[in-house]
């Protein structure tokens, strides 16, 4: 279903916006819906469902506003020799990689073993980050209609510079403006919610990439406010739809966004719980907590003197030039709160696959999620997609060895495919790091039976409302498995797959 857009209001600082929920002026006293339950996720729903006139934006019109922000500013970044950073130095003793202010972050070494697996240790580079940063999206209902306050936001790792970003999207170091910057705009939304008149839909840590990160978590966080806001040039008002269908576009939606909308309640434990699942959620916990119980050692070591890996004039990387390796960079950028300024950054060798496999179960969708030990995450283990490698990294080894499901995923046919796109990965810390991202329809069954209604061990079916609730909770799922959620959630995937749908697990 959508809304019409009626005239009311008008928002400062975007031309032609009504106000919100029929009070004069767009304010209200308090909040008027509960913030938790059925009532929350039929809003979500609705905005998932408003793409056209439910929005105040057509498609089109926001393409060309991300162009005209892009033409706005001068964005650059070019390779650079370790020699030629600007307040970063390896350490003497360890040859870690810091900031002379000791924040951001520093580059050290990791030493790691798992329980499982055709690689059982190893030793690698790996950012230290323990400051928890903010990825936060303001909520404000327009007409009926949930709208998010997106931000057209340079990263110097993006593929393409400027991709569509939560309204904040900030480290504690650049918050607190360590780097000597400017202030972020919309912070205190989210570090005093209640003070400046918000309310909190969702609030959760949630990890990042534990292949490159060691235990690096953000507070991710939709919040929703009730005065009126103008938007800078570089914010706009979308829908939740909207947003999904921008999903569907290679390399727009960055990383931070589809995770907090992630944990969007499009669907509530109270409406939904587990019906229509072949695994109630009690079962599946125990079974995720029998997972995680595995054992993961993963343990700081000096970067200087790692096994396998070199450290040249422009690059610390493995002897066969395999996995990733650590550069640094120099960037310009004219909308940030630094202008200019030199960083490390761990740039992939070769493009990741992230999947989730999905099957119905007495007509209910169920996706294969998997049990995956990163060493960098907090706790080990979270749940992951169906299929998440880099391909290439595992061509030499056996077929015994290879991820399994890998040749499902990469052999489907058009029709098998419900989604479809290349994403980035967090472009403040990878340069160039993409992943194909897919969502895809198991096999028909056969006598092959390539993909099993019992799964093999450390994977699990379940559905994308258990799913939903369990992003609502942090480190439960990793930021791959998030990024196909938000796709399901939008609408990105569609309306089949959706989890406020009568096939994604509700009646």
């Amino acid at each position: 279903m959508s809304t019409a857009v009626h005239p009311g209001p008008a928002v400062p600082g975007v031309p032609g916006v009504s106000g919100t929920s029929g009070v004069s002026g767009g304010s209200l006293p308090g909040p008027p819906f509960p913030d938790t339950g059925p009532a929350l996720a039929q809003r979500l729903a609705r905005s998932a469902a408003a793409t056209g006139s439910g929005a105040f934006l057509r498609t089109d019109e926001i393409s060309d506003w991300f162009e005209e922000r892009r033409n706005a500013h001068h964005f650059a970044v070019r390779r650079i020799p370790f020699a030629d950073l600007r307040g970063w130095s390896f350490r003497p003793g360890t040859g870690n990689l810091g900031h002379d202010s000791g924040r951001f972050f520093t580059v050290e070494g990791l030493r790691v073993g798992v329980d499982g697996g055709p690689y059982r240790s190893w030793r690698q580079p790996i950012i230290h980050q323990p400051e928890v940063g903010v990825l936060g999206i303001l909520a404000k209902e327009f007409d009926g209609v949930l709208h998010f306050l997106m931000q057209a936001k340079m990263e110097p790792g993006n593929p393409n510079l400027l991709q569509l970003s939560p309204t904040v999207q900030a480290t504690r170091s650049n918050y607190l403006k360590v780097h000597g910057g400017a202030d972020v705009p919309y912070l205190d939304r989210f570090l005093e919610p209640e003070r400046t008149g918000g309310r909190v839909l969702c609030d959760a840590l949630q990890s990042e990439h534990g292949a490159w990160f060691f235990r690096k978590s953000n507070r991710n966080m939709i919040v929703e406010v009730f005065d009126d806001i103008a938007p800078h040039d570089d914010f706009r008002w979308l829908t939740l739809g909207q947003i999904g269908e921008l999903l569907r576009r290679e390399n727009l939606v960055n990383m931070d966004a589809r995770s907090v909308l992630a944990g969007a309640p499009v669907t509530h434990p109270e409406d939904l719980a587990d019906r229509g699942a072949v695994r109630s959620d009690t079962h599946l916990l125990s079974w995720f907590a029998a997972e995680r119980s595995a054992y993961v050692l993963a343990e700081r070591v000096p970067l200087d003197g790692l096994d396998g890996w070199r450290r040249g004039p422009w690059h610390l990387e493995r002897h066969d030039g395999r996995f990733f390796r650590v550069m640094a960079v120099a960037v310009e950028a004219g909308s940030r709160e630094v202008t200019g300024w030199t960083q490390p950054l761990i740039e992939p060798v070769g493009r990741g696959v992230a999947a989730f496999v999905v099957r119905r179960f007495h007509g209910v969708p169920h996706v294969l999620v998997q049990a995956r030990a990163e060493a960098g995450l907090c706790h080990g283990v979270e749940l992951a997609p169906t299929v998440q490698c880099v391909p290439e990294n595992h061509a030499q080894l056996s077929v015994a060895d290879r991820p399994p499901f890998l040749d499902v995923v990469l052999g489907a046919t058009p029709d098998r495919i419900a989604y479809e796109a290349v994403l980035s990965e967090e472009g403040g810390r990878f340069l160039d790091a993409e992943s194909r991202y897919l969502i895809v329809e198991a096999p028909a069954d056969d006598d092959r039976r390539p993909v099993p209604d019992v799964p093999p061990p450390g994977y699990q079916w379940a559905t994308p409302a258990q799913l939903g609730s369990l992003a609502r909770h942090g480190y439960y799922l990793n930021v791959q498995a998030r990024t196909l959620l938000s796709v399901i959630g939008s609408g990105a995937a569609g309306p089949a797959l959706n989890p406020r749908s009568p096939y994604g697990g509700t009646s």
